[in-house]
């Protein structure tokens, strides 16, 4: 039995873990599959060059680990990105790790897969404000980039492209998961790997309707919903100039509607909400119970799920920093 003060004791923990299988699924060990994009080692060890090259940004100072840095939590812990000429992001960086199970990328779900998300930023004015044509360029001046392209794309006479470099960001990036988190080991049988008020987090989890936007693999990301579907929260953390996937599909249904958080490592990915602006995992339960679900938690309730959330910390991906080759005179400068 569980128990945790203040609130009623659960069944057995069989029961529990029975339930919990029927919402949520473990994260796979092994990379997963990607569709049209076979995830080979020589594309992933370029893919991971140039997740770590600054060069594909205009000021060469910019590379995607700069905002989804794998030291922390596949995000950069701000409110919103910092980009080109100290520019100020939209929206707060969503984290890189487990991307490969969402939906679709971007918190407006714009980017149907990885391989487009991967261009975005780097066209992106206030991110790293280059186009396709100069990266293609820089790529094609360091003979060891053109060698790499060519085994990666080994049946392709111009290897050296855009769309390739997305491509192989892409399957460096379905590396990127975190299998082995407590939660993942409760799911697959290990009953204890839950102390009890984590346990009585997981139920009130269920209960209480959270797992209706927040289920799966990536515990979210799976479809999209309004931010606000009983009471919109303020100004400050749901702003009136951001409509969310109206602005992807026009269409009213989808103002202010978003892509559910995955919330896998979610203790590790503050602040919170497209906004950024919550960095406290408590108070994000208690704005969403009241947003989305018109339920005022208690403290012990909100205290028992942000418990539950702490488990879904997995294995953190171990990547080996790479030696990016050397720029050549033929290199485009840095703007």
């Amino acid at each position: 039995m569980l128990a945790f003060a203040g609130l009623p004791a659960l069944a057995d923990d069989a029961a529990l873990q029975k339930e919990a299988a029927g919402h949520f699924k473990p994260i796979p060990s092994m990379v997963p599959a990607v569709k049209d994009n076979a995830v080979t080692r020589d594309k992933v060890e370029l893919g991971k060059m140039l997740f770590f090259d600054p060069r594909l940004s205009a000021s060469q100072l910019i590379s995607c680990n700069t905002c989804h840095n794998l030291s922390m939590g596949g995000d950069d812990n701000l409110e919103t990105s910092i980009g080109h000429g100290w520019a100020k992001g939209p929206r707060n960086a969503p984290t890189v790790l487990n991307a490969v199970f969402n939906i679709a990328q971007f918190w407006d779900g714009r980017a149907g897969d990885l391989k487009t998300q991967a261009k975005g930023p780097i066209q992106a004015g206030v991110e790293m404000n280059n186009t396709p044509k100069v990266v293609e360029e820089t790529l094609k001046s360091i003979p060891d980039y053109v060698a790499r392209f060519k085994a990666a794309f080994p049946n392709e006479a111009e290897p050296v492209t855009f769309d390739n470099l997305a491509r192989a960001i892409e399957a460096f990036e379905a590396t990127l998961i975190t299998p082995g988190s407590r939660f993942d080991q409760f799911l697959e049988g290990k009953l204890d790997a839950l102390d009890a008020t984590e346990k009585t987090g997981l139920k009130l989890f269920m209960d209480k309707g959270c797992v209706a936007c927040h289920s799966g693999v990536n515990v979210g990301g799976e479809a999209y919903y309004p931010f606000g579907v009983v009471e919109k929260p303020g100004a400050d953390i749901l702003p009136a100039n951001d409509r969310g996937r109206f602005e992807v599909t026009k269409t009213a249904d989808a103002d202010y509607v978003f892509r559910a958080g995955p919330l896998r490592n979610i203790a590790l990915s503050a602040p919170y909400f497209h906004s950024g602006k919550v960095w406290d995992l408590k108070q994000a339960v208690a704005i969403m119970a009241t947003s989305q679900l018109g339920a005022k938690l208690s403290d012990k309730e909100i205290e028992a799920i942000t418990a539950f959330l702490g488990t879904l910390t997995g294995e953190q991906p171990r990547v080996e920093l790479p030696i990016l080759p050397v720029s050549t005179d033929r290199t485009p400068l840095p703007k």
